[in-house]
């Protein structure tokens, strides 16, 4: 029986990206084609030649698929790629919301533009994906049709990413696993590992991923005067990701906004510890103090107070790692959803067969 064929609209070196495209390859036998924006989005001067590729983006995309013929379009972002999915003429189409919603910066000039293409986007598709519970409050803000939403987030390899945490107990190892982008907020990190430092608390800080801010928050550490703690280990492959996790004992993620978080989850399994931004995505999934903290956003003298209160409360870490990895098992795990999307992709395609 001939394969059937999937083109994916999206950024396919991004790690979430990979995540869904290698499970519809294994679970659901599909054939995946991508196509993705070339110019880099960092930069006033590639942020205006990726806008005019974006409105021709369309044209290219229309000739691959007459060339390539697919039985179905997914689109990550229902703001960009996702309204090109929707003005593809291809169906049955699926688009996931990234973020808790994708009408971001939420004070951006071209919102208006953005809440007009987003809901056509939500329009036009058969399917769309709320990775969870958060993305559904946009979604219905915005008056989506809400039988059309799958709230299951893609879930983690639970084999790859296992509970054998090796961290040394005599010290605080932290991990930080979020891009090195501004609204991530390391700086808020390094600054609360500064005061740890001066308190005289051992510790290592091992922040991996690359990103725009990767050669200011060196030159912080320096600063800090805790670059000798601090490992920057650029970016990795996610097969090294699992050993790293499980050698620290915390994880630390202080972002702005939140939506559904994949690191948050590979951390959960791995028996390392949250502390995590107090805001509705991470809320979603963590308890203050139940399993593990949440900081105020850019609170770094009450992430430092917090980080102490968990290192010193070993007994309560270890009761809520254990907790996290069951409920990452339960709802997170990623052999499990994945069969569950590819069969709704498998049902959207005969589905439109049958018509």
């Amino acid at each position: 029986m001939k394969k059937r064929k999937i083109l994916f609209l999206g950024e396919s070196y991004r790690a979430d990206a990979i995540t869904w495209m290698n499970g519809l390859k294994e679970f659901g036998d599909f054939e995946i084609i991508t196509w993705e924006l070339k110019t880099p989005s960092t930069g006033f001067k590639n942020r205006i030649l990726r806008v005019l590729e974006f409105e021709l983006a369309i044209f290219k995309i229309r000739k691959l698929i007459k060339v390539q013929k697919p039985d179905m379009v997914i689109a990550e972002r229902t703001t960009s790629y996702g309204f090109l999915a929707a003005l593809s003429g291809v169906k049955p189409i699926a688009i996931a919301q990234q973020g808790r919603t994708d009408l971001w910066p939420e004070k951006s000039i071209s919102l208006p533009l953005k809440k007009i293409i987003q809901k056509y986007a939500f329009q036009k598709a058969d399917l769309i994906h709320a990775w969870g519970p958060v993305m559904t409050i946009s979604m219905m803000e915005a008056k989506v049709d809400m039988s059309k939403v799958l709230v299951l987030p893609k879930g983690i390899d639970l084999v790859h990413f296992g509970n054998q945490n090796t961290a040394n107990p005599e010290k605080i190892c932290a991990i930080v696993t979020r891009s090195l982008l501004t609204e991530y907020r390391h700086d808020i990190i390094l600054k609360s590992f500064a005061i740890l430092n001066q308190k005289g608390i051992d510790f290592v800080l091992t922040i991996i991923g690359d990103g725009t801010q990767l050669a200011a928050l060196k030159e912080l550490a320096k600063k800090l005067n805790i670059e000798n703690k601090v490992n920057f280990t650029g970016r990795i492959q996610n097969t090294v990701l699992p050993k790293l996790l499980q050698e620290s004992n915390i994880y630390i993620s202080m972002p702005i906004t939140e939506g559904v978080s994949a690191s948050l989850f590979e951390a959960m399994a791995t028996n390392c510890y949250p502390i995590v931004s107090d805001i509705a995505g991470n809320k979603s999934w963590i308890k203050h103090r139940k399993n593990g903290q949440l900081i105020p956003v850019d609170d770094y003298k009450k992430l430092t107070e917090e980080l102490i209160w968990a290192f010193e409360n070993k007994e309560y870490r270890e009761k809520a790692v254990s907790e996290n990895r069951k409920f990452v098992v339960k709802n997170a795990n990623y052999t499990t959803n994945m069969k569950i999307i590819v069969n709704k992709y498998h049902e959207l395609i005969d589905g439109l067969n049958v018509k």
